[in-house]
């Protein structure tokens, strides 16, 4: 389990550094907006690439940060009903919804995103709007979002096995984090995998006692 959890966090941390690129995307989209506004209706100057990078960044944040999301635990829930129920059925309900729904949807999703992202690469796919941008970036942003989701439901699955079998924390317990909670969950989970680490240690301890001692009755 230590790997796996190990898998986990690397997970965790390229989503994390996604979804802070993701923050400052909205402020630029922001920005473009607002100066495409000012533009247009002050200077009476318009550019069709620059409306379209505007729904580019728009669809980058939303679906590169869709991985991020679940790692905060931000997405919708119906609270009326989970709030009801033991932390070990919302885990249960977690992992199936993760296996049985998530990741077929991320599946094929990617599958069928995929081609449309290579067509457009190999033909130069342009806007059909005058002066507008080539497609293939904002066509990449669907396999590459759900490939992100699918790795961070792995790194959610894992949290919920450890959660369930292993004595880990509970990642559902405080639902949308913020960064301070984020840390003191990884704290936690550093803590867990420190004591076991020493329940190892201390487990091989008597064999490795032992073994000298047999060895030194064979010699007498």
């Amino acid at each position: 389990m230590k790997h796996l959890l190990l898998f986990s966090r690397a997970i965790d941390a390229l989503n994390q550094g996604i979804g802070k690129v993701a923050m400052w995307l909205i402020l630029l989209t922001v920005f473009i907006s607002a100066s495409n506004a000012i533009s247009r209706y002050a200077l009476h100057i318009s550019s069709n690439a620059w409306l379209e990078i505007q729904w580019y960044l728009f669809g980058a944040v939303f679906l590169l940060g869709a991985g991020f999301a679940f790692l905060r635990n931000a997405h919708v829930r119906i609270d009326v009903v989970s709030s009801r129920l033991s932390a070990r059925t919302r885990n249960w309900i977690d992992i199936f919804g993760i296996l049985f729904f998530l990741l077929p949807l991320c599946y094929f999703v990617i599958v069928l995103g995929w081609p449309l992202f290579e067509r457009a690469w190999i033909t130069g796919e342009m806007s059909s709007n005058a002066g507008g941008l080539i497609r293939w970036p904002a066509y990449v942003l669907i396999p590459a979002g759900f490939a992100l989701l699918a790795l961070q439901a792995l790194s959610e699955l894992i949290k919920r096995f450890n959660f369930l079998y292993f004595g880990g924390p509970d990642s559902l317990a405080a639902g949308a984090s913020s960064d301070a909670e984020q840390l003191a969950r990884e704290l936690a989970l550093v803590e867990h995998d420190r004591v076991e680490l020493e329940r190892e240690s201390a487990a091989r301890g008597p064999e490795s006692a032992s073994g000298p001692a047999q060895a030194g009755g064979s010699k007498s």
